[in-house]
């Protein structure tokens, strides 16, 4: 029993060995998500703060770019649209208009 407890924690070691040796902090805990298409190729997760402020995160099966857009009155007239994507060459790109 010993020996399969020692084996088990060496598996976790090693499951959150990336988590510790990278430079990236950890990513926020969002109580919110739905997908947006019934195919799921479209995954939002959201939560806001005790400030009201909203964090996003959006998960496309996409080799090109996605748009992702706020609007006061469901019409794309007046809205908040966010761009981003993959240039070919790998570089990420990202905009708000």
């Amino acid at each position: 029993m010993a020996a399969l407890f020692s084996r088990i924690k060496g598996m976790l070691f090693l499951l959150f060995l990336p988590c510790f040796c990278s430079a990236q902090p950890a990513p926020p805990l969002l109580h919110f998500s739905n997908f947006l298409d019934p195919s799921n190729m479209v995954y939002l997760r959201w939560d806001h703060d005790e400030q009201e402020l909203m964090t996003f995160e959006l998960q496309v099966h996409t080799t090109g770019w996605v748009a992702f857009g706020f609007s006061p009155y469901g019409g794309l007239p007046g809205s908040d649209i966010v761009i981003g994507g993959v240039f070919p060459n790998g570089s990420i790109y990202f905009s708000v208009s």
